[in-house]
């Protein structure tokens, strides 16, 4: 077992609620930045991030919205069972929706519930209804396509709340889960849980940053339900990279640059959209990409994401940009110096070790 694996984080360094409303609660950007380069780890604030890239550098940033992606209801037909609340993850290209159904826990989140059976009714608000049809993927009981008899859309808008995890105090509003990049879809799609990596940024930070030299690539990558099971997969989810990001990221590193990727979200629809040769083509569509050490990265010079469990999925994402090694020694020292958890926490900048003292 390796030193990440073993890796323990204290329920203590869950981040319970946003930056601006704990600490001197300043701002956003009132967090603070571990960057990483090779096994070399330095500690920030966040508000240092444009003295840690250099001019010609782009941030490759997820433009997805974050929906009101939970809904209360109940099981049966006529509403009269136990309540659940559904997640609604990703609208498929049939109209469907993959769907988690939760448990209420009585303080305002959920805990998980077995998933399914197939046939399973849901009496959602204003008289809606939810059907499960099948498992999203042959042997997955977590995730489920679900049919729904009203437009998902004006449903979350009306009735929806963002999704709520247990370690966090208290319901937040919904743009407490938007991050500034965030553009809403004309279909009404986006994101279950937020891109969270691109929470810190505010506009006067983006504004320095361009005033620097540092470019800012749009791309967009609907994301579900956060995997909620050791080593789950990621599963497939919508994006888009458009011509003018694929143009901006190929000159930016034919000049010197690098293409530093704000969440993994972003990674995974870059590298969905680049060729063996590291060149990004305009791409959209569906990605399954699951990007990991034996894969490698091919376009992605550098990482700003959140703290991730040890034993997430993501973890391979990022040992694949940076290394083992590099990993074992950033996480430790996190929690040595208490850097906090999940979307509302601390954020980490993984850089290739030629970078910029």
């Amino acid at each position: 077992m390796s030193v990440l694996e073993s890796l323990g984080v204290p329920a203590e360094l869950s981040a319970r609620v946003p930056a601006e409303q704990r600490g001197a609660g300043r701002g956003r950007d009132d967090v603070r930045l571990m960057v990483s380069r090779g096994t070399e780890v330095a500690h920030h604030a966040f508000r240092e991030l444009p003295g840690r890239l250099r001019a010609g550098d782009v941030l490759v940033v997820n433009t997805s919205a974050t929906l009101p992606a939970a809904v209360t209801g109940r099981l049966g037909a006529e509403g009269g069972g136990e309540p659940v609340v559904a997640h609604f993850s990703t609208r498929g290209d049939d109209g469907r929706w993959a769907v988690e159904l939760r448990a209420p826990d009585g303080r305002g989140s959920t805990r998980p519930r077995p998933g399914g059976p197939a046939g399973v009714v849901v009496r959602l608000p204003g008289g809606a209804g939810l059907v499960l049809d099948e498992p999203l993927a042959p042997g997955a009981a977590r995730l489920w396509w679900a049919r729904v008899d009203t437009p998902v859309p004006a449903l979350l808008a009306r009735y929806g709340r963002p999704i709520r995890y247990g370690y966090t105090e208290r319901d937040q509003p919904l743009s407490a889960y938007q991050t500034v990049f965030a553009l809403p879809s004309p279909d009404g799609a986006g994101s279950a849980e937020m891109p969270s990596a691109g929470r810190p940024f505010t506009a006067r930070l983006v504004t320095e940053l361009v005033s620097r030299g540092i470019q800012f690539a749009p791309l967009t990558l609907h994301t579900g339900v956060a995997s909620a099971e050791a080593h789950e997969p990621p599963y497939p989810e919508r994006y888009a990279v458009p011509a003018a990001t694929a143009r901006l990221v190929n000159a930016a590193r034919a000049g010197g640059g690098r293409a530093i990727a704000v969440g993994t979200t972003a990674v995974r629809a870059l590298e969905s959209a680049a060729d063996d040769r590291g060149v990004v083509r305009a791409a959209a569509g569906w990605t399954d990409l699951v990007v990991t050490p034996a894969r490698g990265v091919r376009v992605v010079d550098g990482l700003l994401t959140g703290l991730h469990e040890p034993r997430a999925s993501h973890l391979l994402m990022l040992e694949a940009i940076a290394g083992r090694p590099a990993l074992d020694r950033a996480y430790t020292e996190a929690v040595r110096a208490l850097y906090l958890w999940h979307e509302f926490g601390d954020v980490h900048l993984l850089l290739p070790e030629e970078g910029p003292h």
